[in-house]
């Protein structure tokens, strides 16, 4: 089975509206980071890889996460609380690496990702051989 990598925007301050200026303490996107790493570490979870990203270009929706793996569907998630949402995130994560597509049942996903996937990319395929053209050189 594929490594899930589940990336978690570090550089998030949440919700622009809720999170006026914490300049001096930790980022709502770091805290959400930890919690995920946390719950991942308890569970002793080994298929899913978390990588720490510096933007997800988000920010209006932020915490942002992303969920991907080769030959599978990438989700965008958005609107995460830290210290709500991290056991939703991990648990996506997991709905999503047992899926072979990376496209796990819509009703058996936690209600928070349904309601906040930010993006759906289709996987990325190799680049087809580009056909031979014609020389147009003059005979």
């Amino acid at each position: 089975m594929t490594t899930t990598i589940l990336y978690v925007c570090v550089t998030c301050r949440g919700n622009p509206a809720v999170a006026a200026d914490a300049s001096d303490a930790e980022r709502p996107g770091a805290r959400l980071l930890a919690a995920v790493e946390q719950r991942l570490s308890a569970d002793g979870d080994n298929g899913i890889a978390v990588v720490p990203a510096n933007c997800l270009s988000n920010c209006p929706r932020g915490c942002s996460a992303a969920v991907s793996a080769s030959g599978k569907w990438t989700y965008v998630i958005g609107d995460l609380d830290p210290d709500r949402h991290a056991g939703d995130v991990v648990d996506f994560a997991r709905l999503h690496r047992a899926h072979a597509e990376g496209v796990p049942e819509w009703r058996d996903r936690p209600e928070h990702v349904r309601k906040h996937t930010i993006a759906r990319v289709p996987p990325v395929k190799p680049a087809a051989p580009s056909p031979s053209v014609p020389s147009q050189e003059p005979s």
